[in-house]
């Protein structure tokens, strides 16, 4: 999602700032252009680190009975499939 919308205000400024050449007294659109095309360097690269950083875990749990005493035994594991640790 981030993606995409660094995209898409990074190519609208780029439209404002390079493709029009229309004149507004009361904004100057080069400038509004540039300012989106920053901003959406800015979202895109944001992207990009938290897609970098998103982890995932798989939780594990399992229940038996012990057959010495009869009891039940749970057993609960935790682990991060990126790196292969178990927590």
């Amino acid at each position: 999602m981030s993606l995409g919308l660094g995209i898409v205000l990074f190519a609208i400024g780029a439209v404002f700032a390079f493709a029009l050449n229309v004149s507004v007294e009361w904004i100057n659109l080069q400038m509004v252009g540039y300012i989106l095309m920053i901003a959406g360097a800015v979202v895109i690269i944001l992207g990009i680190v938290l897609l970098a950083r998103r982890r995932s875990s798989v939780s594990t749990s399992r229940t038996m009975v012990d057959p010495a005493t009869g009891e039940r035994v749970t057993r609960a594991e935790s682990s991060r499939p990126d790196d292969g640790t178990t927590l």
